[in-house]
């Protein structure tokens, strides 16, 4: 996978899960499949939305083979590898491209608040040599305890062959740079919904986001939307996504409120597995609340 592959629609897909804690695996391609007429041009396996960290290394084989054999060759299949420790990283790294990824997406390591700059470019330069396949960098303050500076970034570039990233940083200073500095050298991938459409207009190369996919048609267009000049048709899109993506977040313990919402529309989401609980009924209502306002139908 080189840099030009990744773009536009990159949904990170759910892990379904039944009662018993169990992959769903017939729901999970169907997912998937869903994702891919959605407009999805990569599958995001086993990152935040898949509840990365529940998942044990050949489970996130089996989902990464799931999802290769469900695109077949449609799309290319990214899987998730973070961990705290490289060990985990890079056991999570191999049973992806044991099973078909075209690329993993890493965050640094996570759950440390401090790093230095030695262990910060040594974890992806070992992560690569044991590896040897393409990283997408994943930098997200909220979850992994540290931010990545523009600096850090160029320097991970020189150690390790990352094609993209997908920032989640909230501070559009940092996106202006990032843009400005990188856009020509990896697929800048926008995180935060709010983010996507000005993301996009100045040179960002598609999204990993939370909230897209319930858009209907609209959702395939986002990025080309996001290239033409302003108008009612962008404003409104923007809103959505903005909506949408706070409606998501603001609700429950991630995933809970996002799989609620997927199953809402008729797709078979599951529920999350523990430590983290169903959305309550208080939750789906507000769901409900505020697909009426945005015009997406549900299933009553």
């Amino acid at each position: 996978m080189k840099k030009e592959d990744l773009h536009g629609f990159v949904p990170a897909v759910v892990t379904p899960f039944n009662e018993a804690g169990e992959i769903m695996e017939d729901a999970f391609q169907s997912l998937v499949g869903w994702l891919i007429k959605r407009g999805a041009t990569t599958i995001c396996v086993s990152g935040d939305n898949g509840e990365s960290w529940a998942l044990s290394a050949a489970e996130k084989g089996r989902l990464t083979r799931l999802a290769v054999d469900e695109a077949a060759g449609r799309v290319p299949v990214i899987t998730g590898c973070s961990a705290p420790t490289l060990k985990s990283s890079v056991e999570f790294a191999l049973a992806a491209k044991e099973n078909g990824a075209s690329a993993v997406l890493s965050m640094p390591q996570t759950y440390v608040l401090k790093t230095t700059r030695d262990e910060l470019l040594g974890r992806f330069e070992k992560l690569n040599a044991a590896i040897d396949m393409p990283i997408v960098a994943y930098n997200s303050p909220r979850r992994a305890g540290l931010d990545l500076s523009i600096d850090d970034i160029g320097a991970i570039m020189d150690v390790a062959p990352i094609i993209g990233i997908k920032e989640s940083n909230r501070d559009y200073f940092h996106h202006t740079h990032l843009i400005n500095r990188f856009a020509d050298k990896m697929a800048i991938m926008v995180g935060p919904c709010h983010y996507i459409m000005p993301g996009i207009a100045l040179g960002a190369h598609g999204f990993i986001a939370t909230g897209p996919e319930f858009l209907g048609d609209d959702t395939a267009n986002i990025s080309m939307l996001a290239k033409e000049k302003p108008s009612a048709k962008h404003a409104e899109i923007h809103y959505k996504l903005t909506v949408l993506y706070q409606l998501l977040m603001g609700q429950s313990t991630w995933p809970a409120a996002f799989k609620a919402a997927l199953n809402l529309i008729g797709q078979p989401a599951g529920i999350p597995r523990d430590p983290v609980y169903p959305a309550t009924p208080a939750v789906i209502d507000e769901i409900k609340k505020t697909f009426d306002q945005l015009g997406i139908s549900y299933q009553s």
